[in-house]
């Protein structure tokens, strides 16, 4: 469904209407009866809520879990499973997530469907931007910095969408904005196709303060690379979370660079 649409619309206004007929079948197939029920909720052996819905509504109600409730005792023997039921007429709709924050600030790169990497580069002068051998990136202040993102899948990927987060050191530069002035040019076998033509991976990106993202409705196999500019503001010591990348509408299939740590100098 999602998959076919192109611009948040179909080819035509005849398109157009006949999925709203299509939705309209769909959901008196899938909600022929009124929502009349009572659902509960069970971690093991312990009863965690419930709650009674008659009627339709879009209202959504929430259950909150605390971490030490999921982690209590020994890892082996503290694994339970998560019940919910329900009882009556109507369908019940849930979503289980998990928030939390990992141990260690430092994030190994993963690849379920997108292998990620990232790197950073001066892009006026190369010897302003390092790499040391501890893995830490040292940027002195002032500098422009250029921030490669590449991204490789082996299988043809659709609606997917690239997000990386600045370091809070580090402001990138808009070049669609007056303000910015000229950048410098990149390599363009760093960024570009072999090929005699070549166009941008990409349908659409943002330059955001805090983060630059780009979406692709349909990413083919092989590699892709992204890059920006921005420039170090502020000095100090930045943990920067890994870029990621995933297909919006199936969120499983993810990857993720590793996590940098970014030492803006004087």
């Amino acid at each position: 469904y999602q998959r076919r649409v192109r611009g948040g619309r179909w080819g035509s206004t005849q398109e157009n209407v006949f999925a709203l007929l299509a939705l309209e079948k769909y959901f008196h197939v899938r909600e022929g009866k009124v929502p009349n029920f009572h659902a509960s909720v069970w971690l093991g052996e312990e009863f965690a809520g419930e709650q009674a819905w008659s009627g339709r509504s879009i209202d959504t109600k929430q259950l909150k879990i605390p971490m030490s409730h999921l982690v209590e005792g020994d890892k082996k023997q503290s694994v339970k499973d998560l019940v919910i039921s329900k009882k009556g007429e109507g369908r019940l709709y849930y979503r289980i997530g998990m928030t939390y924050a990992p141990r260690s600030l430092r994030s190994e790169p993963r690849d379920y469907g997108f292998m990620v990497e990232r790197w950073y580069e001066g892009a006026s002068k190369k010897e302003h931007v390092q790499k040391e051998t501890t893995g830490e990136w040292k940027i002195k202040a002032g500098e422009l910095v250029r921030v490669h993102i590449r991204i490789t899948n082996v299988s043809r990927r659709y609606q997917g969408a690239m997000v990386d987060m600045l370091p809070a050191g580090l402001e990138v530069l808009n070049p669609d904005l007056r303000t910015t002035g000229s950048l410098p040019e990149e390599k363009k076998s760093d960024h570009h196709s072999h090929c005699w033509w070549w166009r941008s991976w990409y349908e659409h990106q943002n330059l955001r303060d805090e983060r630059v993202e780009a979406f692709a409705s349909l990413l083919w196999e092989g590699i892709h690379n992204y890059s920006y500019v921005a420039r170090a503001t502020s000095v100090g010591v930045y943990v920067v979370p890994p870029a990621k990348v995933e297909e919006m509408y199936s969120p499983e299939i993810f990857g993720r660079s590793a996590s940098d740590r970014v030492v803006v100098i004087a």
